[in-house]
This record gives structure tokens, C-alpha cells and sequence, in this order.
């Protein structure tokens, strides 16, 4: 398998650092809010990347954190006048929906920052007592000229550096290059902990490199996630890290490409930012997977919701397929495969190594894809109401390997409610309400849409109808 290094600038054999497994971290969200459509590019990418490793045999340790602690949480604490905690569960809570719906699995671990905070104040003191720290009045940061290899992953000398990329400018730093490991705390309502430096937090960038390390070890194989994080994320990750270990940090950095709305790039002050739950009140938020494997994973792509519409009806090429199996396997007789089928199964494994050549080669989930609908061609072009229950099942077996390796056509055909049954549903959230359960009345509600059936509350009582 060969996978694109950001590090090296090049296609690289992939080799594992222990045989057949992989250690990957790839970058979660902070949460504050529900996550966009940008944060969900990476998030599909690399659990498809995961999916294919497992399916290839690998035991994949999977890591993918959530910043739990930042200046964004603490304002939406003050703004709701809660507790940066209550803010965080609510938000990790409703990403395991929304990544639910994308057909996301769960990693191997999920660490919170606040989990892992004498992790991170360990290195922090070994960055300190190397000479790479310093502490300043209870903020500590990075010395970024005393790592060497500074700049090796975005190819970004100091001297350019010093002529205007982003740095915090601060008097007390030795250095405008220079960032936080450690911040003091200013405010009494600031979550804060106790460290050898007095009452603080962690910087963004010390998180990743302390909870890697401790969930994955000193060295790991693959780190992921978007271009965005580069520099001076992951930049800054690989000076903690090689800093506080002395040796290499990761040996495949993987970034995806951005994403653009309507051929403009994303952006809040222009109004174009999409949130996934949005989205998920118009599309199922399978649409959305597809069209994000519809491309390669560096390529930029355009978000629309014409474009939606057109992956829509690939995923419902895909579902009809896969029932068409489902009924010919259940209605046909024919249970012994017959000689020419089985010739016939043989030969459709060219699909299924055109589909491995594909995700070998630098994740093209394009070509992948690809192999598939031209395997839906021919199932549909061979196969009728004689053909053998064994056969059928063959190229059932076939074909949702496939599709699984994506993580596409997974959800089960659910039978469409009777009336009767939806009135009763509408009855116990009548009840619930009375009882003032709202949270049993908002999941009664909820479940019905997720059955396409949208409730409507009116002054003359409770109207329900399907969508299409």
C-alpha cells in the first residue's frame, strides 16, 4: 500500500512500525458547537483508511481526541452561564450522533484533554528541563529555535516565519515564534488546574502530542487530518514530541484537502458554513459520505446541495442493489449454484481486486468506488428470477464487502409504519409532554423523523405526514 507522506512530499510504501498493527491519531474536534462539513471531510477519510487497514487484516489502535478545554468553550459556558463541562458533554454527546449518521465508527479511545492533564504537565517539565520551555510568570512555552528540524513537515524555514506567519505576539515570549505549552489562569470562571507553575491550562498544540503518546506510545505510524492543521498544529506537535522523546515522532503524516461551498471557500463571515446537523434535516447524512468518497481524499472539493442530490441517487443506485439481492435470495427456488454461475462469481473478483488496487494506492476511494458500480452492472446484467439462492448469496457476500470497506450500504430496510402505530407513538409523546418528559417527547419525535415521518404541532392538536 502506498500513502502520500506530507512529511517527505512523496507516495511512500506503507510499513508499520510493529507487524500487523497500526497506531493512528487523528485529530478531533473542539466542542464547543455541533462540527461542519469541513470538520467531517477528515473524519470519513480516515475512518475509511481505518476500515481498509482492519480489512486487510491489521489490528488498528485508533485514536481520535476531543479538546474539551478551550478559550471557545468558555465563552459559550459564560454566554449560557454554565460550566465548560456541561458545554463539553452536551457537544461530544451530540458528535457521536451526527458521526453516527455519517457512518463513522467510534475509535479505539475517545481521550478528553481534561483527562490527560498530568500527561501533559509530564512533558511539559521533560520540554522544560531540556531547555526547550520556559516559564514565564506561570505561562510556559515552546522555544521554537531550540528544535532544529523546526519547519520539516510545512517546509516553512524560521526566516519566513519571522517575516509573517501566524504567531501569537506576546512581550513576555523570548521569541514572536515561540507558543504556549502551559497558559495561567486570568479568570476565576476559567477552568484551571494545578501545576508546578501555579493555576493554568494547556496549550492546543501540547494536547495531541501528550494524549498520542500516552494512548499510542512515542513513535506512531500514521497521523491524520486536515491541511489546516499542517502548520502550525502539527508542526508545533512534532517539536513537543521529538523535543521531549528524542525520536521520531510519526512516520506518515496524512492531510486531506479543503473543502469549498459553491465554489467559495468556507468561511462564517461570508455565511457559507454548513453544520452536518444542518444538513441532516434535508439529506440522510449517508449522502454525505458518499460524496466525500466521490473524490480523492487531497484533491479540494465543491459542496453544494445540487451536488448532494446527484450522490443521493448513487447511494440509492447502491441500496437498490443491495435489496434486489436481498428479495431474489428470499424469493428464488434454486438453491444449488449451477457450473457457469460459479465460473461466473470467479471472474467478478477482477472487481474486487481493481476496488484493493484502488484504496492501495494513495486511498483513491474514487476508483474505488468505481470497481463498485461497475460490479453493480454486472450483478444486475446476470442475474434474474432463476438464478441459484447460492449464487445470489455469492455475489450478496461480494458485494457488501465491498461497500462495508467504505462504510456504504449498511443500514438495514426498515418496514414503513403502520398508521396505527404512528398514532400511538404520538399518544405516549402526548402523554410524555403532559408528565413534562421532554426529553422522552423529543426522542418519540425524533425517531419518527428519522422513519421520514415529521410531526407537526398545531393549535388543534398534533399533524403528522411522510416525506418522500
Amino acid at each position: 500500500m502506498k500513502l502520500y507522506n506530507t512529511l517527505t512530499r512523496k507516495k511512500e510504501e506503507f510499513k508499520p512500525i510493529n507487524k500487523g498493527v497500526v497506531n493512528m491519531y487523528v485529530c478531533g474536534p473542539t466542542v464547543y458547537n455541533f462540527f461542519h462539513i469541513g470538520n467531517a471531510r477528515p473524519f470519513i477519510i480516515f475512518d475509511t483508511l481505518r476500515r481498509y487497514l482492519e480489512y486487510k487484516g491489521y489490528e488498528v489502535n485508533y485514536v481520535q481526541n476531543f479538546t474539551d478545554i478551550d478559550d471557545k468553550i468558555i465563552n459559550k459556558a459564560r454566554e449560557e452561564n454554565t460550566t465548560s463541562k456541561a458545554i463539553s458533554d452536551r457537544y461530544i454527546k451530540e458528535y457521536f450522533i451526527d458521526a453516527k449518521g455519517l457512518g463513522i465508527k467510534e475509535a479505539s479511545v475517545h481521550p478528553r484533554v481534561s483527562e490527560c492533564i498530568e500527561d501533559i504537565i509530564d512533558m511539559v517539565k521533560t520540554l522544560e528541563e531540556k531547555g526547550f520551555a520556559y516559564n514565564v510568570d506561570g505561562n510556559v512555552y515552546y522555544r521554537v529555535r531550540a528544535f532544529k528540524d523546526y519547519g520539516k513537515l510545512s517546509k516553512k524555514s524560521i526566516e519566513d516565519l519571522e517575516s509573517g506567519a501566524r504567531v501569537e505576539v506576546s512581550d513576555e515570549k523570548e521569541d514572536p515564534l515561540d507558543f504556549a505549552l502551559w497558559k495561567r489562569q486570568k479568570e476565576e470562571d476559567e477552568v484551571s488546574f494545578d501545576s508546578p507553575w501555579g493555576k493554568g491550562r494547556p496549550g492546543w498544540h501540547i494536547e495531541c502530542s501528550a494524549m498520542s503518546r500516552k494512548y499510542l506510545g512515542e513513535t506512531i505510524d500514521i497521523h491524520g487530518g486536515g491541511e489546516d492543521l499542517i502548520f502550525p498544529h502539527h508542526e508545533n506537535e512534532i517539536a513537543q514530541s521529538e523535543g521531549c522523546n528524542s525520536k521520531a515522532f510519526c512516520n506518515y503524516f496524512i492531510h486531506n484537502g479543503y473543502i469549498n461551498i459553491n465554489n467559495e471557500k468556507m468561511s462564517k463571515s461570508k455565511g457559507n458554513f454548513f453544520m452536518v446537523r444542518d444538513i441532516s434535516k434535508d439529506f440522510d447524512l449517508e449522502v454525505v459520505r458518499i460524496f466525500m468518497l466521490a473524490a480523492h481524499y487531497k484533491t479540494p472539493i465543491n459542496f453544494s446541495f445540487d451536488i448532494l442530490k446527484q450522490n443521493e441517487k448513487a447511494l440509492e443506485r447502491l441500496y437498490n442493489t443491495k435489496y434486489s439481492l436481498l428479495d431474489k435470495i428470499e424469493n428464488n427456488k434454486n438453491q444449488n449454484i449451477t457450473e457457469e454461475e460459479d465460473k461466473f462469481i470467479k471472474s467478478l473478483n477482477k472487481y474486487k481486486l481493481q476496488f484493493e488496487e484502488a484504496m492501495e494506492d494513495d486511498i483513491n476511494t474514487a476508483n474505488a468506488l468505481g470497481a463498485i458500480f461497475e460490479l453493480i452492472k454486472e450483478i444486475n446484467s446476470n442475474t434474474d428470477e432463476n438464478s441459484s439462492v447460492e449464487f445470489l448469496k455469492g455475489l450478496y457476500d461480494l458485494y457488501m464487502m465491498l461497500c462495508s470497506v467504505l462504510g456504504l450500504c449498511l443500514k438495514e430496510r426498515e418496514e414503513e409504519l403502520l398508521e396505527e402505530d404512528i398514532l400511538k407513538l404520538i399518544e405516549e409523546r402526548n402523554q410524555a409532554r403532559k408528565n413534562k418528559d421532554f426529553a422522552l417527547a423529543d426522542k418519540i419525535r425524533d425517531d419518527l423523523k428519522e422513519k421520514n415521518i415529521v410531526l407537526e404541532d398545531t393549535r388543534s392538536g398534533v399533524k403528522w405526514h411522510r416525506e418522500n
